[in-house]
């Protein structure tokens, strides 16, 4: 299944890679440009970063990504291939001006899917099988729970400016340490040891960054998103690690 699962990775790549190149592009075309803020500045900075990161990775270290493309016997160095991947969704995770939403989450829909073929590859010589679904289940979840990176609504006072920096700082810090958590669990995922995804410093990492997100942008357009999902995380953490344990003992 090295073919299918290379194609659903060049889909995440070549739609997520479109969607912020054309943001960036209308970015500089506008008339506010890219540097006028200091949040424009960052999220921009940050994602022509991670564009370029990204495509030294796939030309330089993931040969065998490409040769997998066409030919089903060779297996991609998936180590690389997650970096390459990790590094673009740290771009992802930046709201630059004119994001298109929708696409992105087709680009991570391709991404999941090259995580469901993998499980199907792997589910012959896994140990446990519900074991292993349920890790991929878990990861789904736990990067859904990933911040992006938004500008806040709120109208910047003396009173608030300190709030209003620590939020951002908060987002921005939480966006890269939580896509870096999520990348080294995707690697042992599809390197075959992602039986047991369920880690507590990810977990941890996780919750204390959401919580502070929503906390100081309470009086803000409130993360739905994650206000969602990190708790389904928590909760898909606590009943694997119950569970694994009952299977463990058996």
């Amino acid at each position: 299944m090295n073919t299918a699962i290379s194609w659903r990775f060049l889909t995440y790549f070549v739609v997520l890679f479109s969607e912020r190149i054309q943001s960036i592009v209308r970015v500089f075309c506008s008339s506010a440009g890219a540097f006028s803020r200091p949040f424009d500045c960052y999220v921009n900075v940050l994602t022509m970063a991670s564009l370029l990161a990204a495509v030294i990775l796939l030309a330089f270290f993931n040969r065998g990504f490409w040769h997998s493309l066409f030919n089903n016997s060779v297996t991609p160095d998936y180590t690389w291939l997650v970096a390459a991947a990790g590094a673009l969704l740290v771009g992802g995770m930046m709201h630059t001006p004119f994001t298109v939403a929708p696409i992105q989450f087709g680009a991570y829909g391709a991404l999941i899917a090259a995580m469901a073929v993998r499980a199907v590859a792997l589910s012959g010589g896994a140990d446990s099988k519900f074991k292993l679904w349920y890790s991929m289940i878990y990861l789904t979840v736990f990067s859904m729970a990933i911040p992006v990176v938004y500008e806040t609504t709120q109208r910047v006072t003396r009173a608030n400016v300190m709030r209003v920096g620590l939020f951002h700082a908060t987002e921005a810090a939480a966006a890269i340490v939580l896509v870096l958590c999520f990348s080294v669990m995707l690697r042992l995922f599809f390197i075959g040891q992602g039986e047991d995804l369920l880690y507590w410093l990810p977990l941890a990492v996780m919750a204390v960054a959401d919580a502070a997100i929503i906390a100081l942008g309470w009086k803000d357009d409130l993360n739905y998103f994650i206000m969602i999902f990190a708790p389904l995380a928590i909760l898909l953490f606590i009943a694997g690690k119950i569970v694994f344990r009952i299977i463990a003992k058996k």
